[in-house]
């Protein structure tokens, strides 16, 4: 069958419409997609911008108070017992017999004195005592006498009371003189400087030739003695721990000079009172010494285990908010939105702080969160990063 030219035509025709509705319908599909992609790219910048405006937060919870509690403070060593020696006459000093590290029983001589001014007082008054004495015994001698005579009525009463008074008097003479000559006696003995228990001389402060003053308002002290057999460490404890720190508790004494040994101590009592202008509490320790390892006038780093609360929780420092309502906190709800709570703190322990109303335990609470932060603020919670990620990625490199 031969092609005409109508039929020719018509075949172009109706391939020219193909064409034609196949353009149409490329054009119309390139503009729908064009429309729906910038539709698309329109709602994603607007469904990113949305989500960039929503601040994003790390929480913590809330740490609950542990059952004990260390608490470090400074504290300051000394002898069980320590006395100064001063000298109780005046003179030169003689001789020396202790030095420095000596150790000595109670009693030991330490030291002599020479006072020849104590010597001549103490030679003068047993003689003034000898005399004394004597007057006394004649006074007596002639009061019995006079007595006798005034039995037989040979002398008046008068004379006879004269001289019973005359004999006490003479008496009483005699026990000042005795007495004085105690008192010399007494000065005589302090010229020998003796230990007044057992100890180890810390300190000398003399040497033979030296000028003695005697007192202690006088002169310096010319020995010092301690008992370091045992030791007693004094602690000021601030106020908001005082409660806790009795008598009973653990304590142990740590030492630069003997790094990594903990020294036990035992808490014996407490002041039981404030100092009220530094607030704190003087407590007493004291520590077995009968190896020698510590000294007295030591630093000693005190680390007290104190009963803990189960009651209170602890919050970062810098999760808290300084508002004009007072103290809060931001938590993240269940709908990730903010709510601040205002809370009571209790002590401060410099990193943390204890809280002991306004929050719960399960609280999402804000970390470092902004001045501007209010209530109902949407946030998102940052995702904590997973561990060993990065080093799984360098391995497989």
């Amino acid at each position: 069958m031969t092609s005409t030219p109508e039929s020719d035509a018509a075949d172009s025709l109706r391939t020219l419409k193909r064409a034609a509705w196949t353009a149409l319908i490329v054009a119309l599909v390139l503009a729908i997609w064009g429309v729906a992609s910038r539709v698309s790219s329109r709602n994603k910048l607007s469904q990113d911008t949305r989500s960039d405006a929503v601040a994003i937060v790390t929480t913590e919870k809330a740490d609950v108070s542990p059952g004990s509690e260390e608490l470090v403070l400074p504290g300051s060593v000394q002898a069980y017992i320590e006395a100064p020696i001063y000298a109780r006459t005046s003179g030169y000093l003689r001789a020396w017999y202790t030095d420095i590290g000596t150790p000595v029983k109670k009693g030991a001589v330490l030291a002599e004195i020479d006072a020849p001014e104590v010597d001549q007082q103490l030679r003068q008054g047993r003689a003034d005592l000898a005399t004394a004495q004597a007057n006394a015994k004649l006074a007596d001698t002639t009061n019995k006498r006079w007595q006798g005579l005034l039995a037989n009525h040979a002398v008046s009463q008068q004379d006879a009371d004269t001289r019973s008074g005359d004999a006490a008097a003479m008496q009483a003479t005699a026990a000042a003189a005795a007495a004085n000559v105690a008192r010399l006696e007494q000065l005589e003995s302090f010229k020998r400087l003796v230990a007044p228990f057992d100890g180890i001389v810390t300190a000398r402060n003399t040497d033979v030739g030296d000028l003695i003053g005697a007192g202690q308002s006088t002169a310096s002290a010319l020995f010092r003695v301690a008992d370091i057999n045992k030791l007693r460490v004094y602690v000021d404890v601030p106020e908001p721990y005082a409660a806790r720190t009795r008598p009973g508790i653990e304590v142990g004494l740590l030492f630069k000079e003997h790094p990594g040994m903990v020294f036990p101590a035992e808490l014996v009592r407490t002041a039981r009172a404030l100092d009220p202008g530094q607030r704190t509490l003087r407590v007493q320790l004291q520590v077995n010494n009968q190896q020698g390892e510590l000294f007295p006038g030591a630093y000693a780093e005190v680390h007290f285990k104190l009963p803990g609360s189960s009651s209170t929780l602890h919050v970062p420092a810098n999760a808290l908010l300084f508002r004009s309502q007072g103290l809060q906190v931001a938590v993240v709800g269940e709908d990730n939105r903010v709510k601040l709570h205002r809370i009571v703190a209790g002590r401060d322990f410099g990193t943390s702080v204890e809280v002991l109303s306004g929050i719960q335990p399960d609280d999402r609470i804000i970390i470092n969160p902004s001045d501007s932060i209010a209530d109902g603020t949407e946030v998102r919670i940052a995702q904590p990063p997973q561990a060993g990620h990065g080093s799984a990625d360098t391995q497989t490199r």
